[in-house]
């Protein structure tokens, strides 16, 4: 399935993993799923993701575009993001970062060597 990246996104994402490390976007993505969950389901949903969205300067985005992030990201088919779906789609909407992305894992991986001495 292409991606179709709206019009009105912006990519923050590779400057966030540069200033912040592969934990530190981790954490942002986390807390920007926090953000967009519906409480009491604790997954993002399309009502949630409409009423949420403008807190991550998504309010330019169509319910089109909202219902096709849902989709693109719902792996398991169950309508809604669990945290890993979201992280995973964020990624994914990311064409730099996904490009970087191996810089990230090998970051990781040697702060996960470091810690292990």
């Amino acid at each position: 399935m292409a991606s179709k990246t709206p019009s009105s996104f912006e990519d923050f994402l590779p400057t966030m993993a540069h200033k912040l490390g592969g934990d530190g976007l981790i954490g942002e993505l986390c807390n920007g799923f926090q953000l967009l969950m519906d409480g009491d389901k604790g997954v993002i949903t399309f009502d949630s993701l409409k009423k949420n969205s403008a807190l991550l300067g998504l309010q330019g985005l169509s319910d089109e575009d909202l219902w096709s992030m849902l989709k693109e990201g719902d792996f398991d088919g169950d309508g809604a993001l669990n945290q890993m779906e979201f992280c995973v789609l964020m990624f994914r909407l990311s064409p730099e970062l996904m490009e970087d992305s191996q810089f990230l894992l090998e970051e990781a991986l040697q702060q996960e060597l470091k810690d292990y001495d």
